[in-house]
């Protein structure tokens, strides 16, 4: 991840200062054992004064700290440099229909302190919000994290989202959520920054963030919610799309004889890979008891979250039919996941989310076969399938990465040349 061939340039021009720094930074953050000032000009094409300069305000910011030294070749040990875990920290929210979950986040993705509470039922956004309020203070105190260290606060909720206005439109399984103005409420609330994105895109970030060797370079990012979507990251650059809300795949066909989905196809990943699909197929065939929200078109999270986990004990128990309603979900989605694979043509597939865990062991085993039959490139190589490198609260770390992320990385769409 941090090679010199795939390292991020910077640039000698007085005015790029701020992206420069972020460069420098960005190279420091992808090696956990630290660089030195040779290693970073090298890597980042600045001058040897550039360097030097930000390395001093990054040491006088306490971002990174001077970590030792190290021999190359002849001449004096050169001093490295890695981030300071303390110098700065983020809040991160994620907002599942079912389960919201907290995380204060130090400069390296290590979770300082966590927690959960269940999503209201009536999901009314004013009192959710009152909740997110008090969660967020909640764990501020609990992890003793001064407050003028907290850079700010990211907020992950399912999509579409209207990042200019910050504000979540119309989520499918959180009713009433209509421009829900969330990031300016948490602001007036909290007194910090804050930055509302979808969970899809918040998982990805902090699998480049947190994720270790399956965040580097290219991959597809699956995540496995109350819903299905993809995160999508080509050579450690988040494709976000003009509106922000890349990798909605939801009407992704992955079998025209399917169910019908309320877009008017048949056989859309929404119908045929989302725990409700399986849960409802599993009603159907008795596998498992119908609840009494089973008639209605979005049903209650919370429910569907247990009927899913019903679900898949009862598969791991042997029930036959059971499996096999997992097993065409799986295949169902290995379908979907080639038409992302083959057009992007990708390192890796990653998946994580709330519901994978559940699923891991039995997705992972049979997606990869089906993956390899239904590839482009399948003559070539390979694309591997993992699980995520950071656990069951992706949605929560990456809220908080993209805080980190948005402050700290460079991104080429944010350098601002006409002034």
């Amino acid at each position: 991840m941090g090679d010199v061939a795939t390292a991020r340039r910077g640039t000698n021009l007085p005015r790029m200062g701020d992206f420069n720094r972020s460069v420098i930074f960005d190279a420091i953050r992808r090696a956990p054992e630290g660089r030195s000032r040779v290693e970073l000009v090298e890597m980042s094409g600045l001058s040897t004064q550039t360097v030097s300069n930000i390395a001093r305000w990054l040491l006088e910011q306490e971002l990174v700290v001077e970590a030792g030294k190290e021999r190359a070749g002849i001449g004096k040990p050169r001093t490295l440099l890695r981030l300071n875990r303390t110098g700065m920290f983020a809040v991160g929210v994620h907002i599942d229909p079912a389960v919201m979950t907290f995380v204060v986040l130090d400069l390296v993705g290590g979770v300082v302190a966590h927690s959960r509470r269940r999503t209201p039922k009536a999901n009314r956004p004013e009192r959710v919000m009152a909740l997110i309020h008090d969660g967020i203070e909640q764990l501020i105190a609990d992890s003793e994290v001064p407050r003028d260290k907290i850079v700010g606060v990211g907020v992950a909720a399912p999509g579409p989202i209207d990042q200019e206005r910050g504000t979540i439109v119309d989520p499918p399984h959180l009713v009433d959520w209509h421009r829900v103005p969330l990031r300016d409420a948490l602001e007036t609330s909290t007194g910090l920054p804050v930055l509302v994105d979808k969970d899809v895109t918040a998982a990805a970030v902090a699998e480049t963030w947190a994720g270790g060797a399956s965040g580097a370079g290219s991959f597809v990012f699956v995540y496995l919610g109350t819903g299905v979507g993809a995160g999508l990251v080509v050579h450690d650059e988040l494709m976000r799309g003009v509106s922000g809300n890349a990798g909605e795949v939801g009407h992704i066909v992955t079998d025209p004889e399917g169910p019908v989905c309320w877009c008017g196809q048949r056989g859309c990943v929404a119908v045929t890979c989302t725990p409700q699909a399986m849960v409802e197929e599993a009603e159907r065939a008795e596998v498992i008891p119908e609840t009494r929200h089973a008639a209605t078109l979005l049903r209650d999270a919370r429910d569907v979250d247990a009927q899913f986990t019903r679900l898949c004990r009862v598969a791991a128990g042997g029930d036959a039919a059971a499996g096999d309603i997992l097993n065409r979900a799986a295949e169902h989605t290995a379908r979907a996941v080639a038409v992302l694979t083959n057009l992007l043509d990708v390192d890796r597939v990653v998946f994580g989310g709330p519901m994978w865990q559940r699923v891991s062991e039995r997705y992972l085993e049979r997606i990869p076969p089906h993956l390899d039959a239904f590839s482009a490139t399948g003559a070539l190589r390979r694309v591997p399938v993992v699980g995520t490198g950071v656990g069951d609260d992706v949605g929560a770390i990456g809220a908080a990465c993209l805080v980190l992320e948005r402050t700290f990385t460079p991104s080429a769409a944010r350098l601002l040349l006409a002034h």
